[in-house]
């Protein structure tokens, strides 16, 4: 008697189809589990053994032998117990297989389905790979029914998934998920809020609408922290295409909210200064998980004291804000996720943190300060879009009532910019190319006369010209202009004075 069913597993993003086999034969008893199974795999034997019995389902007192092909490909998590006892039960029964199906999910003692981690990842996949129609976890229903034009079936337990194949109690699919529209939520950090800094405020409303990197650099309690802190509220919801990207990360770290899998804010990450490598990039035991990076994704990533970060984290960061992406290999492969971030950070300009202040006296030697500064290499910083120097604002002002713009106000302006980017040439000023940026962002001859012997004149390196040059786009965008303007490259150069004079 043989049966056979469909599954997947995951490496990263990646789904990898199995073909779960199950062969009862005449001999001694024994359950044998072939087709190069970690540990994890292995063990689904006892789980299967004791939910069909424990489902009242009669488990084989021959030989059993469950094949997981192809054999070359390494099988890990526990997302094949459920297949495994279907092929099982339908050996039993002599059924075919259903068509162009698949099952996922793991299997409790007692013969109900558990969830697993990754469910929307294996449910895109599946559709790719030309299946109809899943039975995942009634936990990971909600998830999975985020793809369109994939039937899902929600499986409660061992029990009510073979009866509903044998026709006995069909089990409704799961209607598929609406997104709900944005909700416009209370704020937690208002830009109205932030008293002066109006540098630092425009700096923020570029970096917001064109997705550029920003460096905030000043002394202590300057208002770095909660000037970054302000930046999710002038960037517009995710859209449709981007919440599932950050929906699938979310998934396969299994952080996504059962009851509302879809989020529209963006990410707003802010790892702690001891963060290891494999914390911010993404790693781990045999194939990587995601890091802060990639959970980062279409959001924000705030470095707050910046400096503080050890060497080797920070110079992993140059390769995934070049790319959008970071490949990462271990053990078990190698696995490629995506990170598409706004990079945001705070440091102060030496360890004491009041070298510059006008109010008190900087205690650092000379050595010191540069030792500190040296921290942020130059590769790192030439990748920085915008760097500002935030100082501190006189203490009468912080008690009298604000009267800048409010988020609401300022995000409206970056939606219309985002807007017109979108339009043009289809992503964000920071993502443009050079050649792309040549076509689309031409520079009108004074312009260019400015940012070329500026440029030459301080040294600035062919990336730190182009972002420049992205800068100069952006801040067009915001004022409505089709043309960069003279004073916008002048504008976009004020922002790299800070990594010039480094």
């Amino acid at each position: 008697m043989l049966g056979s069913v469909d599954s997947c597993v995951l490496a990263g993003l990646d789904v990898r189809r199995v073909h779960v086999e199950a062969d009862i034969s005449r001999g001694e008893v024994a359950f044998s589990l072939v087709g190069l199974a970690t540990t994890t795999v292995k063990e689904a034997r006892e789980r299967v053994r004791s939910a069909i019995r424990n489902s009242g389902l009669e488990f084989p007192s021959t030989r059993l032998t469950v094949n997981l092909a192809p054999a070359e490909l390494r099988k890990q998590g526990t997302g094949l117990d459920l297949p495994i006892a279907i092929a099982i039960a339908l050996a039993r029964a002599r059924k075919p297989p259903p068509p162009r199906t698949a099952f996922v999910g793991e299997l409790a003692l007692d013969g109900s389905v558990r969830h697993i981690d990754g469910v929307l990842v294996a449910a895109r996949g599946l559709l790719k790979l030309g299946y109809e129609r899943i039975f995942v976890p009634a936990e990971d229903a909600a998830e999975a029914s985020l793809v369109d034009g994939l039937e899902v079936i929600a499986c409660t337990s061992l029990i009510a998934v073979v009866n509903h194949l044998l026709g006995a109690e069909p089990i409704s699919a799961t209607p598929a998920c609406l997104a709900a529209s944005p909700s416009e939520g209370a704020l937690e950090h208002d830009l109205c809020e932030v008293h002066g800094q109006e540098e630092a405020k425009r700096a923020l409303e570029v970096a917001a609408a064109g997705g550029h990197h920003l460096l905030l650099s000043g002394p202590p309690g300057a208002g770095k922290t909660m000037l970054a802190r302000c930046l999710p509220g002038i960037l517009p919801p995710l859209e449709l295409s981007e919440a599932i990207e950050v929906a699938q990360v979310r998934s396969l770290l299994g952080e996504l909210s059962r009851d509302r899998p879809l989020d529209w804010a963006r990410p707003f990450r802010a790892p702690h200064h001891s963060v290891s490598a494999a914390g911010l990039i993404g790693g781990g035991g045999g194939l990587a998980l995601p890091g802060e990076i990639s959970r980062a994704h279409h959001g924000v990533l705030f470095l707050d004291e910046m400096a503080e970060f050890q060497a080797p984290v920070l110079q992993a960061l140059r390769q995934p804000i070049e790319s959008g992406r970071i490949s990462i290999t271990r053990s078990g492969g190698s696995v490629t996720y995506p990170a598409c971030f706004a990079l945001v950070a705070a440091t102060n300009p030496c360890p004491c943190g009041w070298v510059g202040d006008g109010l008190r006296v900087c205690r650092c030697t000379p050595a010191a300060v540069d030792t500190y500064q040296r921290r942020l290499s130059g590769p790192l910083l030439d990748r920085v879009d915008i760097q500002v120097a935030v100082r501190r604002v006189p203490l009468e002002t912080l008690a009298s009532e604000p009267t800048g713009e409010t988020s609401a106000s300022v995000r409206e302006r970056v939606v219309i910019a985002r807007r017109r980017q979108l339009q043009r040439q289809g992503v964000l000023n920071a993502q443009l190319k050079p050649a792309r940026l040549r076509q689309l962002a031409g520079l009108a001859p004074p312009s260019r006369r400015t940012l070329e012997r500026w440029s030459a004149q301080r040294g600035m390196s062919a990336r730190g010209f182009h972002r420049a040059w992205r800068v100069a786009r952006t801040a067009a965008d915001l004022d409505g202009s089709d043309q960069i303007e003279e004073h916008h490259v002048l504008e976009a150069l004020g922002f790299r004075l800070q990594d010039v004079a480094a």
